[in-house]
């Protein structure tokens, strides 16, 4: 029923992707010459045959993550090339696109699914710049060319910043600092060296004693790479300018093409409305810094001074502490928990099968909905110095029927870096290795619960970016539900269950300050969809974010804070008027966290029409529309705010 996994002849794997490649190039002009031409004799073979090629692609990249080596590198970087090429000339390709439109004129058999992947189709091709004439589609090739460069060059620019600065300390300088950052930190001189890299910076103006050495990290921090102010306008330039050539109003419309929102104003007014109610919670929430760093005998906090005296009152409100919860945390308690939970919630069924693996350690389980196996997931959670660190899911094949009527079933990979077992005690989580599993099996349940027939829009493929989250936020929230904990929570040594003090605890912990979080994040979002409605020069770039500033920020920053320098998830990543899609999507998942919660979490009725109407519909139509179909209406944003525990 499903094909074993194997890790092993990397070469032959590469001469198959390769071979693969030609031979679909083959097979696509074979179809074409179809007559007439339909779906079910073109687009059914064509998904199938780019899906083929992507398993085969996921079992070396997959190899390349997870059993790192000189080999897999090698191999994995040579492959990269020509894949890139291959789809870029089947992106370009006239006679795939004419096919395809034809299909649409004359193809009055489509269900709902295969609608949406040929209208998918048909935008991805027009984004690519298909149709166009000759010379258009040269300038869009040279301004895409051009966009990478400046991209990268900002990226680069941001990172030679950060790399060029630091601080040396004497102890008395590192005051304050936990002895896991000091360790970090320490030289062989005996000094101490503070960065502007994330979890050095972090780390001394969260626990650094010295007020002027936080000024001085601070002020280096956001005023990195002033050079990229210039290429701001360039990027935001060249970019409406790819816009207008596609046949979009501005990049921030561009954008949106392949997102749930529809306009840029939805996405303002949605953020607006956010701001309009966590503004004033985050207004108190820093008065209570001011109050408490005031006892403490600072009479001006400033913007360096903030992120001290937050931890400062954290943990005089309330003492939490992640390492005292690792020991009611382990994993294969977690894991036989999380399944026992996911088969309350969602009739979901986890066995245990013996396959193939690439590693002793990973495990392989069957998912089972009323009876009836339905997909297969891998496991590999413990720390390895041969994988690549973080946590993701992969999906290595998606549920679709073919085009001679056979169905395949979906597989996918969930892998972190949780600690590993020793020989004197177990693998013992943290609770947020535990919100990290849950997000990830989020996730894979989209992807392996899809029943989708046309691969291109089953599971997680062709779901929007701005909902692509919904799934795995929806989950990781039940981490922090006394119900929840309590199936798996317990001492590994004693049994004993953990308290609900605890509990409080954490729930608490999780939502401090949550509303300053909140009112940053629509900050940088409601910046960046204003920047790409336009194309300012860097000066007005600078006017908007002062503006963006003024109505949500609570605590406004110094002028010479130029914070747009080093964002990079806009300015060299992929979040381009996208930024905010983290809010749009916890927005959705929020609404469906709480009408669970609010049944008692446990209701197999409201847990299978969330199944059926959002989990096995996968990207077969518009996300927003899916929620609604679950929900009855339209999300409300009381749902959001209540989960970041400042719902008024």
């Amino acid at each position: 029923m499903f094909p074993e996994f194997h890790s092993d002849n990397l070469l032959q794997k590469e001469s198959t992707i390769l071979k693969k490649m030609e031979s679909n190039k083959e097979f696509i002009q074979s179809l074409l010459k179809k007559s007439p031409i339909s779906f079910q004799n073109f687009l059914k073979p064509y998904q199938r045959i780019q899906t083929e090629l992507g398993d085969l692609v996921t079992e070396v990249s997959h190899i390349n993550s997870v059993k790192n080596n000189d080999e897999s590198q090698t191999i994995y970087s040579r492959l990269l090339p020509k894949l890139s090429e291959y789809f870029t000339d089947l992106g370009q390709n006239e006679e795939i696109y004419a096919a395809l439109l034809n299909i649409q004129k004359n193809d009055q058999s489509l269900n709902e699914e295969q609608s949406k992947v040929l209208e998918n189709e048909i935008r991805d091709f027009q984004l690519s710049g298909v149709g166009l004439n000759p010379s258009t589609k040269e300038e869009l090739k040279n301004i895409r060319i051009q966009l990478s460069d400046l991209t990268n060059q900002f990226s680069q620019n941001v990172l030679n910043a950060t790399n060029a600065f630091a601080l040396f300390l004497n102890e008395e300088d590192v005051k304050g600092i936990p002895e896991s950052d000091k360790v970090s930190a320490k030289q062989e001189d005996g000094t101490y060296k503070f960065t502007l890299h994330f979890p050095s910076y972090i780390a001394y103006m969260t626990y650094g004693e010295n007020r002027k050495i936080r000024k001085e990290l601070y002020d280096a921090y956001c005023t990195r790479a002033p050079e990229n102010g210039a290429l701001i306008e360039k990027i935001l330039n060249l970019r409406d300018k790819e816009a207008k050539l596609l046949g979009f109003e501005t990049y921030a419309h561009l954008s949106l093409a392949t997102k749930v929102a529809n306009t840029p104003e939805e996405v303002i007014t949605f953020l607006d409305h956010l701001a309009e109610k966590a503004k004033p919670i985050a207004e108190k929430e820093y008065a209570e810094i001011k109050t408490f760093a005031k006892k403490m005998g600072e009479t001006q906090i400033e913007p360096w001074d903030l992120t001290y005296y937050a931890e400062k009152l954290k943990k005089e409100s309330f003492s939490y502490d992640e390492e005292i919860y690792r020991p009611f945390l382990e994993k294969e308690t977690v894991i036989q928990g999380t399944f026992q939970f996911l088969e309350q919630l969602l009739g979901v069924r986890f066995q245990e099968v013996k396959t193939n693996v690439w590693e002793p350690s990973v495990l392989c389980y069957d998912l089972v909905v009323e009876g009836e196996t339905r997909s297969r997931l891998y496991l590999d959670l413990e720390v390895r110095s041969e994988k690549k660190g973080g946590a993701w899911m992969h999906n290595w094949k998606p549920h679709f029927q073919d085009e001679s009527g056979k169905t395949e079933l979906p597989i996918a990979f969930v892998v972190a870096s949780f600690p590993k077992a020793t020989a004197t005690q177990p693998s013992l989580l943290r609770p947020s290795d535990v919100v990290t599993l849950f997000h990830e099996l989020g996730h894979a349940l989209h992807h392996l619960l899809s029943k989708v027939n046309e691969a291109f829009v089953s599971g997680v493929n062709g779901v929007e970016w701005d909902a692509v989250e919904f799934p795995s936020q929806f989950l990781e929230n039940f981490v922090y539900e006394p119900k929840v904990l309590q199936l798996f929570a317990k001492h590994y040594q004693t049994k004993e269950p953990i308290p609900n003090s605890y509990i409080e605890t954490m729930v608490k912990a999780k939502n401090f300050m949550s509303a300053m979080g909140v009112v940053r994040q629509i900050e940088f979002a409601k910046f960046d969809m204003l920047v790409h409605k336009e194309k300012p020069t860097e000066a007005k770039v600078q006017e908007i974010l002062n503006q963006v500033r003024k109505e949500i920020a609570v605590l406004v920053p110094p002028s010479y804070n130029k914070f747009q320098n080093s964002f990079t998830h806009i300015f060299a990543g992929g979040y381009a008027a996208g930024y905010y899609s983290y809010k749009w999507a916890e927005l959705l998942s929020a609404n469906a966290f709480y009408s669970f919660v609010d049944k008692g979490v446990f209701d197999l009725e409201h847990a299978s029409h969330f199944r059926k109407t959002v989990l096995e519909k996968g990207g077969s139509a518009n996300a927003m529309n899916l929620f609604r179909d679950f929900y009855g209406k339209d999300p409300d944003i009381q749902a959001l705010l209540r989960l970041n525990g400042i719902a008024a």
